[in-house]
This record gives C-alpha cells, structure tokens and sequence, in this order.
C-alpha cells in the first residue's frame, strides 16, 4: 500500500504518517512543495526512529508523482465530501491513498477526475480529523482486509 501525502505542512503529522508506515510497511510519497524540511526536528521526534524502515519517495510536484504511478494501481483521494465511505472499497496492494494538505485539501482539479475514487471517512459537525488519524483508519482498513499481510 502506498500512502501519498500532497504537499503536507504540518511536520509532526507527517513524522506520525511515517510511524504507520513503518508498523504497516506501507511506502510514503511526498508531493512538494512541503511546509517544511525533510530535516525539521518535530518531523523527525514525531517519527521516533521508524524513518529507517520507511520507503519515503519525495515527487517534486503532482504531474511527477502521476507520472510514476504504475496505471494497473488505483488511486483512492481521501478528503471531506467524499461521494463514498473508506470502508465501501476493496483496496489492493499496491494502490494509492491520497491525503491532502492540512491547510488545503486535495485541489478540486485533482479530484474533478475522479468522483468515485474520492473518499471520505464519516464525521459529525462537518469537523475533519487529523491527518495522520485519518491516514491510519484508511490504512488499517485496507490492511485489515488483506488479514494483515500485503
């Protein structure tokens, strides 16, 4: 499973996306531009030492990152007002799960693309979660449905 998180600005949140990466053995991509240095203190804390078992793959931009995306894998857009739930899909593998930025979402010139790929883990008060929360439901999800293994 790959996790992709589109131009993060909250070190530490991308610090705890690395840790479940590293627990689940999922890969980490990385879209700049990014809120901060890949070297940021709180992004290193929040991963412990887990970066050593993460797969991290940093994209320059979105059209680098969708260009080495293997076309067979799917991409899923996890974001608030998604037209499906997380746990109405039958992940595979190797697909991809798009996270935006804490700030500002996944651009709806992404999404516009497509609708039935785009995800939403369901919330009261139209509030969101934390972005490394929400990575880990999706996750544990898709892994749970593989009884645990890739």
């Amino acid at each position: 499973m790959n996790i992709v998180l589109y131009q993060p600005q909250i070190p530490a949140n991308t610090g705890s996306v690395a840790r479940l990466c590293a627990v689940t053995g999922c890969s980490l991509h990385l879209i700049r531009p990014l809120g901060f240095f890949l070297a940021d203190r709180h992004m290193k804390r929040a991963g412990l030492d887990y970066w050593q078992y993460v797969d991290v793959r940093v994209h320059d931009s979105w059209l680098d990152f969708a260009a080495a995306v293997d076309p067979k894998h799917h991409l899923y857009f996890v974001e608030t007002g998604g037209q499906r739930g997380y746990h109405e899909v039958s992940y595979q593998a190797q697909d991809y799960l798009v996270f935006g930025s804490e700030t500002t979402g996944i651009p709806q010139t992404i999404l516009h693309d497509c609708p039935q790929n785009h995800l939403t883990v369901p919330m009261l008060q139209g509030r969101s979660l934390n972005l490394a929360n929400t990575a880990a439901i999706v996750v544990y999800e898709a892994w749970r449905q593989h009884n645990f293994t890739w």
